[in-house]
């Protein structure tokens, strides 16, 4: 697993008490909504038909909006420096850079516009070269954002847990690694889930690895690194 902890499976009962406690993701955005600087859940902004529109019509182009949100959300970003969140409490929460907790009013696009890297910085950007980029940009260009978009919606609607209740009450039993990378706030965005996914859905966790150097994209900023830890692991089962 990369990137988001696995936070396990439906309660096999609504009486189950789990230690793993998530609000509605829609109610937790009107907490957000009402912080003294209104803000909002990113996820909850990817559910919204305005999202691919958005995007698809940044001012900035497509391939400068991936530029900017790939270049945000990972370690060349220096000020990713993530800190376990205690709680679901708004303010706590708040913490987070704004392509997870977004200004209210900001489209992703607008949100990302301010943290484009330079022309030197793109240059030296060896995960993810321009002409790599444009592969992004065209086919996003070509299919639009919605597909991916589907999940969110799906997600905050409640029809992916529906669904994973086929597996209520389940655990990962086989020999499982978790790798992401060090400077990717994706791993506490859910307070607990790292925890609840050692100790709770997986019952062979072998190891956690956090690489280093890597933000959100750890298989493209630290591709050999994860090849290593796969190996290693691979190795041992």
């Amino acid at each position: 697993m990369m990137s988001a902890p696995f936070t396990g499976t439906p309660p096999l009962s609504q009486d189950a008490i789990s230690r793993l406690t998530r609000p509605s993701l829609l109610d937790f955005n009107k907490q957000l909504n009402a912080l003294k600087e209104p803000r909002k859940h990113y996820q909850v902004y990817y559910s919204e038909p305005s999202a691919n529109a958005d995007m698809m019509n940044a001012s900035q182009g497509i391939h400068h909006f991936l530029r900017a949100y790939y270049h945000h959300k990972s370690a060349d970003w220096h000020e990713n420096q993530p800190t376990k969140l205690a709680s679901w409490d708004a303010e706590v929460m708040a913490q987070m850079p704004t392509y997870y907790i977004m200004n209210k009013n900001d489209t992703m696009a607008e949100t990302v516009a301010p943290y484009m890297p330079s022309e030197n910085q793109i240059k030296n950007c060896q995960w993810l070269t321009n002409d790599e980029l444009a592969v992004y940009a065209s086919e996003y260009t070509r299919n639009t954002f919605q597909g991916g978009l589907q999940w969110y919606r799906c997600s905050v609607e409640g029809v992916n847990q529906k669904a994973m209740s086929l597996f209520a009450g389940l655990q990962i039993t086989v020999p499982s690694l978790f790798l992401s990378g060090k400077q990717d706030w994706g791993i506490y965005q859910t307070p607990g889930a790292i925890e609840y996914m050692r100790e709770q859905a997986c019952t062979s966790m072998k190891e956690i690895v956090l690489i280093d150097n890597a933000g959100h994209w750890v298989q493209q900023e630290q591709s050999q690194a994860v090849i290593d830890n796969l190996s290693d692991f691979l190795g041992t089962i």
